[in-house]
């Protein structure tokens, strides 16, 4: 029974982490698709993941700023 509750937290865990990441590609392909083209454009990822950091940041620290 443990490892069926550990496999649901484990599960559960991935897919909130997912939607977080996928919520936030999507704002940023909204807010900064130039960042965004030239990433792709050059293949170079680092700008696409400073920036993916940025807005999760932004975003955790307005959910802080409510506590």
């Amino acid at each position: 029974m443990k490892l069926q509750q550990l496999s649901v937290s484990l599960f559960g865990a991935v897919a909130v982490i997912s939607a977080v990441l996928a919520i936030a590609i999507i704002w940023l392909l909204l807010t900064n698709p130039v960042t965004v083209a030239h990433a792709v454009n050059d293949g170079e990822i680092t700008p696409l993941v400073r920036s993916l950091a940025q807005v999760l940041f932004d975003a955790l620290r307005g959910l802080l700023k409510y506590l």
